[in-house]
């Protein structure tokens, strides 16, 4: 396959990317999207259920490794801008990466040290960051993919519909699966998650050799030698882009902190057995990977923005009504879990739609091409949101005096679990509509940078 570069300056509309490459490049994020969702979903239940470690200290197992991301993501944006090979510089990092990212998700579902907490804290945390560290060495290169694949900005759009289509997918089938896995165990929990762990880390590689071999880098810019600190000094300047971190930041957070109190919601609110939290990602994820391409056609019409903002709306709603929900109602949480998902699939797809979109608005002004450090914080957020959704919800389980395992909640830890599924969620969703309403790059503005863009190269050309 040849990795020749295509000239920037070749119109967009004339070179629109194959089904082949689109399949491809959705691929790439169906492992880091199966792994990231079995640990926002069954990491903090296997840490309190199966590890025998405090809500309190598992919650802050995960925030600790994140101190390791704040230096290890942008490092990897930086070093991928600059990395030159036959193979680009985004595709060796996907190569090189993704069995050392395997094995890494592996180890996390051991239990070396049986009874000995501070031994079990430091072995979580070890693996946790050489877990996230690999995370971050294949997906970051491969979010930074986009805009080097296409510059056009409805491809844009239907490459991020491509990649959350694998994104949700993945998720769906390993949250419905890896509970049921595990449940052949019952006897002995502790396999049952080392079998699953096994079983995912493998589905979870080979993906990415699929988007390594059928992609290849088409836009690249040479990438001036800027020191570290003024690359992100320039990125963030760009003012679009700070809202677009910040309506990722408060989508993420809504998504993490929901998604971390479910089991307990179902378990200890709904009291509903654990085949209820499959059918529920099943309601929620399901709805989200159909409504992809719907909000893609939608957006096609009417712009990200208005799709982001009434996504959100259904979402809230959906939020509000499961905190409204009783026990013995599991037909209606089904029912609002549907529609959580209409607005879970616009947060999946818009922002990440946007970032190629202020990438461009930044060469326009700076004459650059920075998408590692665009893309670095990107993922940064994404790491960030996960960490502080399952620090928080371990936190205020162990304020609430949440009991283990016992059946038998005190009214305080159920009042909290409640309040996680419903009002901070919203509080979040809320803060990210706001951001989008004042997101200034529509369509239109987006082709005026295109269009200047092309000029400025056919005058230096």
């Amino acid at each position: 396959m040849s990795d020749e570069l295509i000239d920037p300056a070749v119109s967009s509309s004339e070179d629109k990317l194959s089904l082949s490459t689109k399949l491809a490049y959705g691929a790439g994020d169906l492992g880091p999207a199966i792994t990231a969702n079995i640990l926002v979903f069954f990491l903090l239940p296997f840490f309190t259920n199966v590890a025998g470690l405090g809500a309190g200290i598992a919650g802050s197992i995960l925030a600790v490794s994140k101190i390791w991301d704040a230096v290890n993501d942008p490092i990897v944006g930086v070093l991928s801008d600059r990395t030159r090979s036959r193979w680009g510089r985004r595709r060796p990092w996907i190569l090189f990466g993704a069995i050392p990212f395997g094995l890494a998700f592996f180890a996390q579902w051991f239990v070396p040290f049986p009874g000995n907490t501070w031994a079990l804290v430091a072995y979580y945390i070890l693996i946790s960051v050489l877990f996230n560290s690999f995370y971050t060495a294949v997906n970051l290169p491969y979010t930074a993919l986009t805009p080097e694949l296409t510059q056009d900005y409805d491809e844009r759009t239907s490459l991020t519909q491509f990649r959350f289509a694998f994104s949700i997918g993945g998720s769906l089938v390993s949250g419905i699966l890896h509970p049921l896995i595990v449940g052949q165990f019952e006897n002995n929990l502790a396999l049952g998650y080392v079998v699953s762990g096994a079983i995912w880390s493998v589905l979870s590689v080979l993906p990415l050799f699929w988007c390594f071999w059928g992609t290849r880098e088409r836009y690249q810019e040479d990438i001036e030698d800027v020191p570290f600190r003024e690359q992100f000094r320039i990125a963030l300047s760009n003012r679009p882009y700070l809202f677009v971190i910040g309506i990722y930041l408060f989508s993420w957070l809504a998504v993490q902190v929901t998604a971390s109190i479910i089991p307990y919601y179902i378990t200890f609110w709904m009291r509903l057995p654990n085949s209820w939290i499959a059918l529920t990602i099943l309601a929620v994820q399901g709805t989200a990977f159909a409504m992809l391409f719907v909000w893609n056609a939608i957006s096609a019409r009417i712009g990200k923005k208005a799709v982001y903002l009434l996504g959100m709306v259904l979402w809230i709603l959906a939020q509000a009504g499961l905190f409204i929900v009783q026990p013995g109602q599991p037909i209606l949480m089904l029912a609002l879990a549907v529609a959580a998902g209409i607005g879970v699939a616009t947060a999946y797809l818009i922002p990440w739609s946007m970032v190629p979109d202020v990438i461009e608005l930044d060469e326009l002004t700076t004459g650059q091409r920075r998408e590692g450090v665009f893309y670095g914080l990107m993922v940064l957020l994404q790491k960030v949101g996960l960490a502080a959704g399952l620090f928080f919800v371990g936190q205020a389980l162990e304020w609430s005096g949440f009991q283990g395992t016992s059946p038998d909640q005190p009214e305080a830890a159920l009042t909290a679990i409640r309040i996680m599924i419903g009002p901070i969620p919203t509080i979040a969703l809320i803060l990210g509509i706001i951001l989008a309403y004042f997101y200034p790059i529509t369509k239109e503005r987006h082709a005026q940078i295109l269009l200047q863009l092309a000029e400025r190269k056919k005058a230096s050309g």
